[in-house]
């Protein structure tokens, strides 16, 4: 995916761990500390959470005082937001795995720029799966750029995969408090995800589509 996006004339930024990487496959990239000015802190938890990052994500490009925003503060706009959030839940699934690495496997900045990309969908692309890299490089090869369907469509994925994470986090949780006697078994709010595991061949009913959740 990297390579083709530089074959597209493409900027990378990237975080340090990703940065690393694509150095040592030959790919240039620009670290994100470079565009910020401040260094990873807190062991990593602190590095994309910066104006000059969601400044380029957030800002609108049809609106003059968002443009003056940006030239004002020198935020150079991103238009397409790649992330892999954080494993939590195959972290939860290592029988290893104590209560400080799972804390750790909560992504925070990951969430924060897919949210901020999928809601500017209008100007920008977000990537979360990465059975979605072939249509984006064959978009930008032909295209040379990422269509507003394609874009809307993406951002629909993101929503439902930062929700899937977030409810995943959400019932290990409360699972634990329960556990610990700190709330009760049943709560007042409870958030439900699931992976399509296959399609049905009808509903309820003949005429209506269903599909079988995880």
């Amino acid at each position: 995916m990297a390579q083709a996006l530089v074959e597209a004339g493409v900027e990378i930024i990237s975080t340090g761990g990703t940065a690393a990487m694509l150095s040592e496959a030959g790919i240039s990239c620009t670290e994100v500390a470079a565009i910020t000015g401040a260094a990873e802190m807190m062991d990593g938890r602190v590095k994309t959470l910066h104006p000059m990052i969601h400044g380029g994500i957030l800002a609108r490009r049809d609106n003059p005082a968002h443009l003056q925003a940006m030239t004002e503060h020198d935020i150079t706009p991103i238009s397409l937001v790649i992330v892999n959030l954080y494993p939590f839940e195959k972290a939860l699934k290592n029988a290893d795995a104590d209560h400080e690495m799972l804390i750790e496997n909560i992504d925070i900045g990951g969430p924060a720029m897919i949210r901020a990309a999928a809601k500017n969908h209008d100007f920008v692309a977000v990537v979360t799966d990465p059975g979605d890299y072939p249509r984006i490089i064959s978009e930008l090869q032909q295209e040379g750029g990422i269509s507003v369907a394609t874009r809307r469509r993406l951002a629909t994925t993101a929503f439902a995969h930062t929700a899937h994470y977030d409810s995943t986090i959400a019932e290990w949780m409360r699972q634990t408090a329960v556990s610990a006697g700190e709330i009760e078994p049943i709560t007042p709010q409870l958030g439900f995800s699931g992976r399509r595991l296959a399609t049905l061949r009808y509903g309820e009913n003949p005429h209506q589509k269903a599909g079988l959740y995880q």
